[in-house]
């Protein structure tokens, strides 16, 4: 298995996706069928749009079921005392200013399963995350991005 198939997660997000999983499979999976089969007593199931809503649901379900078994499968646990300090990497706290609108933002750099902009989280995958990468403090690095050419300075990395 290549090293671009694996998944790095947190310690603390494994286990909430491992709990999400159990919790899905055990008390999610007998409410869906509790749905189908209080739709089912409703009669004709051809006509039955509660019966075809709850079989849609469980569709959903289960396909959310399967990628969260897929993403466990695959998973590796990051330890960032194996990162050099002072560099941008996984995990790390980068504090950023835009020059050209001079906003300063800081984002924490994450697994894209972890990713989520409004908490400050950005994937290392995307666009600016791989601008960061590698980067130091006190260094001016340009992104490209769908939005055009961005250009950061790093103003620290914690």
């Amino acid at each position: 298995m290549s090293d671009t198939n694996f998944v790095y997660l947190t310690k603390e997000r494994l286990m909430e996706l491992e709990k999400e999983l159990q919790d899905m499979k055990t008390n999610g999976r007998k409410e869906i069928a509790a749905k189908i089969a209080e739709a089912r007593a409703h009669g004709d199931l051809s006509e039955n749009a509660e019966y075809d809503a709850a079989k849609e649901e469980q569709g959903l379900f289960e396909l959310r079921i399967s990628k969260l078994e897929n993403i466990l499968s695959r998973a590796r646990l990051i330890d960032p005392s194996q990162f050099s300090e002072g560099e941008a990497h996984i995990l790390s706290v980068v504090k950023i200013k835009n020059m050209k609108t001079q906003k300063v933002f800081e984002y924490t750099l994450v697994s894209p399963e972890e990713a989520d902009f409004q908490a400050g989280k950005i994937s290392v995958t995307s666009p600016v995350g791989q601008g960061l990468m590698g980067s130091k403090a006190g260094q001016k690095v340009n992104v490209k991005a769908p939005a055009g050419m961005l250009e950061f300075e790093i103003l620290s990395i914690k």
